[in-house]
């Protein structure tokens, strides 16, 4: 099994026609992804040939849907598109939009983000990578080739850390790996995805990445201590940054003690979460975990 995305999942994409679109397009499709259509209005009712394999362009969401079944959206539209670009997802009655796009006003994503709850659709992201569950499905820009299906559920803030940790533990393998994205405001938050894993048949092990600034991390320390009874090694990114800067997220922003990568170790810690201070760290924990069978 995995979450959230399958190789039943049928893709559209949103900004398929533009350059990132295009690239990520091809790259998904090169893994196997089930993509079934791209949209743009402007451009409804052409074909793009990837490699001789087709894919229609719809002028909406809801048209792309309706001719396809579609049930996953990845949106690589630019910032200033992309409430109107979700919105229109969420009111066609999408289950999950995968939100590439960085640099989205906050605003804009409070909005987007509060019209898809009511309507009933997973966001991921904004500023994500998206997601993927190894030998079955990608959906966004996370690579496909650097790890193999397994029984490690990983969740993460973090683009790179994403690709890193899946690259330390790639003989091992992963169920579904979800960036969350780094921004103020995101959709799918990290005790989402701890609630899924932990529902999880397939999922034997989470890892979960964090980084300083806000009390996402805290939270779900206190979730992984009152409902979680699948181990989790945790890491944060951070350790060395300084007070009041923000470093690479725009939500990755410490003030005084609160927000600090020591303030998430020690949460997670007392939860009896194994933290490590590097990536390699982090991945020797899993190995030492998985090895104990606890």
């Amino acid at each position: 099994m995995a979450i959230h995305l399958t190789k039943e999942s049928k893709i559209l994409v949103q900004g398929m026609t533009g350059g990132e679109g295009m690239k990520h397009t091809r790259r998904m499709l090169a893994a196997g992804t089930n993509v079934v259509g791209g949209v743009n209005p402007r451009k409804a009712g052409r074909t793009v040939d990837f490699h001789d394999r087709p894919v229609p362009v719809f002028g909406c969401v809801a048209e792309g849907m309706d001719a396809t079944g579609a049930d996953v959206t990845v949106v690589f539209v630019p910032p200033a598109f992309t409430k109107a670009a979700v919105t229109e997802a969420a009111d066609a009655g999408i289950g999950l939009a995968v939100v590439i796009t960085e640099g989205v006003p906050v605003h804009d994503s409070v909005a987007f983000l509060d019209r898809a709850r009511k309507r009933g659709t997973r966001v991921i992201g904004p500023n994500c990578p998206g997601l993927i569950s190894p030998g079955q499905s990608g959906a966004g820009i996370i690579p496909a080739d650097i790890a193999k299906p397994g029984r490690i559920g990983l969740v993460s803030k973090s683009g790179t850390l994403t690709y890193q940790l899946m690259y330390e533990l790639r003989d091992i393998g992963f169920s579904t790996c979800v960036g969350i994205g780094g921004d103020p405001v995101v959709g799918t938050t990290h005790i989402d995805c701890l609630t899924a894993f932990q529902e999880d048949p397939e999922t034997d092990l989470i890892v979960l990445i964090g980084e300083i600034g806000g009390d996402a991390e805290e939270r779900a320390a206190a979730y992984i201590r009152d409902h979680v009874t699948k181990p989790v090694v945790g890491y944060i990114a951070g350790f060395t940054a300084p007070e009041g800067r923000t470093m690479g997220h725009a939500g990755a922003i410490v003030s005084g003690s609160s927000g600090t990568a020591r303030a998430k170790q020690q949460a997670l810690e007392a939860a009896g979460v194994r933290v490590g201070r590097t990536p390699t760290e982090t991945a020797r924990h899993v190995l030492a975990v998985l090895d104990s069978g606890a």
